[in-house]
């Protein structure tokens, strides 16, 4: 096994884009692919090591920018500037996931047929905007994420399966908010699951947030059962196996 690492900078509305694409060099022809969807400081390094991570269980990853080449934040007063900017017109933003799957998918080592996304905090928020949309993915997964509906139409049927993985504490992401998500999901006959961690927050997947603020910080459970229904669900979502009711095996 040899992960590489290529930083991409391709176009975008607003752009030009930097991420960073990895793959296992020793695995030969394409593979499934997963976006990578960072949260609201932006593409980093935490996002290039989950790419990386990717890799070593045998897909291609590209740890995405939606933000724009240098637009970067740290914790504290101004972090969410360039969230916000997405925010206030999400058919932006929508329009930047298409370049970031456009990206991903020009890459010589992706099966552009098996492709899905994942995304933490805002990039949840993306990933769910990807469902709606009818971005060309197999499956996404959003950890910790936003849930408010876009301005937009939104499609229906949603075809892509989904798997929310959600802190119960999370001041975010409330009870009703949940209900809310799920009643839209299934309105939209949407193939959905929402696993939900108890005493887990926003940001539980974020080891470099510990918990210290009610409602907010790692949690190394919630992380590691996260991240394992996480390699379920994308190995499900690429060999493309109904979950057949009665059916107790772990796929």
């Amino acid at each position: 096994m040899t992960i590489r690492r290529r930083t991409i900078v391709h176009d975008g509305p607003g752009g030009p884009f930097e991420g960073v694409f990895a793959w296992d060099d020793a695995q030969i022809g394409a593979r499934p692919a997963v976006l990578v969807i960072p949260n609201v400081l932006g593409q980093k390094e935490s996002d290039n090591l989950t790419a990386e991570a990717l890799a070593a269980l045998g897909y291609a990853a590209f740890a995405c920018d939606v933000f724009g080449q240098g637009k970067r934040t740290h914790r504290g007063e101004g972090a969410s500037r360039y969230m916000d900017e997405l925010n206030a017109d999400r058919a932006l933003l929508r329009e930047r996931l298409r370049a970031s799957l456009d990206a991903l998918t020009a890459q010589a080592e992706v099966d552009t047929e098996n492709v899905a996304a994942i995304g933490y905090c805002f990039g949840g928020k993306c990933v769910l905007d990807m469902a709606r949309a009818g971005l060309p993915i197999r499956g996404g997964v959003s950890f910790h994420g936003v849930y408010d509906r876009p301005g937009w139409e939104t499609v229906a049927p949603i075809s892509v399966p989904l798997l929310i993985c959600h802190g119960w504490d999370d001041p975010l992401g409330p009870p009703s908010a949940v209900v809310a998500l799920a009643e839209e999901l299934t309105a939209a006959r949407a193939d959905w699951q929402v696993h939900a961690y108890g005493h887990a927050g926003h940001a539980f997947t974020d080891s470099d947030m510990p918990a210290g603020h009610e409602g907010f910080g790692y949690d190394a459970k919630a992380d590691a059962r996260s991240w394992q229904s996480m390699c379920q669900f994308l190995q499900n979502a690429f060999e493309n196996k109904p979950i057949v009711a009665g059916d107790t095996r772990i796929l």
